[in-house]
């Protein structure tokens, strides 16, 4: 009897799980009854009951030489699957609830330095509809503190231009509105007006509901958004690497330096919980701290 397919159904209706989380669910679920079957512990998922089955599969992971964030995710899936069976009445009992997870480093996201970020967008030509767009793109990522699938999912019914904001559909189906500030919204204006429709025109479906349409006149991808970073910084003469998420961080830091409240971050940045933002307080932290270094003058080496 197939016992994933529907959890993994239940992951993508009811929790609003994204495609590349369900399929890392689904490969560590797979790990662990090729684990079972090679072994010889249980003929089945649900034939393995006992605590320890789950105990030698850390252990085996472990052995393998795995990353310590890999077991623990790995952990994390089992455990919400065997609660899934488990109030599904499948097992009695779930093998993974009481199994310890490995202890994390907390790692410091990296961030872009904000001159950095200026040379980027003074690295574009405005007068250039693809340029033009990357230009808006950029501002979104970094303005609006975006995820890169946020951006490339935008349709056109979630902008609220008059209004000054945008819907944005975060993770696990969580919805919230991000503001706009003035000039984005009349960059977004002149793009909706003059940009999009000449893209449009090089692909076949002009009716096209997303925001971002690529330079075939189709929906941007994320692996095209990252292609477009990529271009961006070589063009700018910069040496440095730069993902869609490194202006997301940025976005959070600059906030927090400002003196907006963690709370508001947590919105703006569509956290679940508060303990996901919380890692910027760190990163404030040490920002403070390189600016005393560098400054103060007992600090400053002769």
């Amino acid at each position: 009897m197939d016992y994933i397919t529907p959890f993994l159904e239940f992951l993508e209706h009811q929790r609003g799980y994204s495609i590349h989380t369900i399929t890392s669910y689904r490969r560590d679920i797979l790990d662990f009854e090729q684990f079972l079957l090679k072994e010889e512990f249980a003929a089945s998922l649900v034939e393995a009951t006992r605590d320890r089955l789950a105990r030698h599969f850390v252990q085996h992971l472990s052995d393998l030489g795995l990353k310590p964030k890999t077991v623990a995710r790995k952990i994390s899936s089992l455990r919400m699957f065997y609660s899934y069976l488990e109030k599904e009445r499948l097992i009695d009992n779930n093998i993974f609830l009481n199994v310890e997870t490995p202890k994390i480093p907390k790692k410091l996201p990296q961030i872009i330095q904000d001159e950095e970020i200026e040379m980027l967008f003074k690295s574009l030509d405005r007068q250039k509809p693809l340029e033009f767009r990357n230009y808006v793109m950029l501002d979104l990522l970094y303005s609006a503190g975006l995820r890169a699938s946020e951006l490339v999912n935008m349709t056109l019914k979630d902008l609220r231009l008059e209004q000054t904001q945008i819907l944005i559909h975060g993770k696990g189906s969580k919805d919230r509105y991000v503001p706009l500030h003035r000039r984005l919204v009349e960059d977004l204006k002149h793009y909706l007006t003059y940009i999009r429709p000449l893209l449009l025109a090089k692909g076949n479906d002009t009716q096209q509901l997303y925001v971002f349409i690529n330079y075939r006149g189709g929906n941007l991808s994320v692996r095209g958004l990252q292609i477009i970073l990529k271009k961006m910084i070589e063009n700018a003469g910069e040496t440095y690497k730069i993902h869609p998420h490194m202006l997301r961080h940025a976005f959070a830091t600059t906030l927090l330096n400002h003196g907006a409240d963690l709370r508001v971050i947590q919105e703006l940045l569509g956290h679940e919980h508060l303990k996901s933002t919380q890692i910027y307080t760190h990163v404030s932290k040490e920002k403070i701290r390189e600016t005393y270094e560098h400054t103060h003058p007992r600090m400053v080496k002769k």
